[in-house]
């Protein structure tokens, strides 16, 4: 199934700094539909090559990373077992800043503020 991972918030780091990857995943043996879940693994074991667990916590993300699944909150549309489909644009965001990611605020104006 090809899917489109993006990475924002930092997220992108743990995944050699490419913010988009362009994917092909192969729902598990025995189903015919990919989920959320099955992601999330094949996400932790192909992409994320360092800090796995700044990303998972468990067979999920870690409280503070944002999922949307074409554009839509993914705890709207069942989290674990949302089903994906040919095409879907799955998006990773980090909310929480700190630690070992750089955070830089720009206001209105597109300026960096210090």
């Amino acid at each position: 199934m090809q899917l489109t991972l993006e990475f924002g918030g930092g997220l992108e780091l743990l995944c050699d700094s490419v913010k988009v990857h362009n994917v092909d995943v192969v729902p598990p043996k025995g189903s015919e539909r990919l989920i959320m879940k099955d992601l999330l693994s094949w996400v932790g074991t192909n992409l994320i090559k360092e800090r796995p667990e700044m990303f998972m916590k468990g067979d999920s993300v870690r409280p503070g990373v944002l999922v949307l699944v074409n554009d839509c909150d993914w705890e709207l549309s069942g989290q674990l077992d949302t089903t994906l489909e040919e095409k879907d644009v799955v998006v990773f965001i980090s909310t929480l800043h700190g630690g070992g990611f750089e955070v830089h605020i720009y206001n209105c104006g597109g300026t960096r503020q210090e």
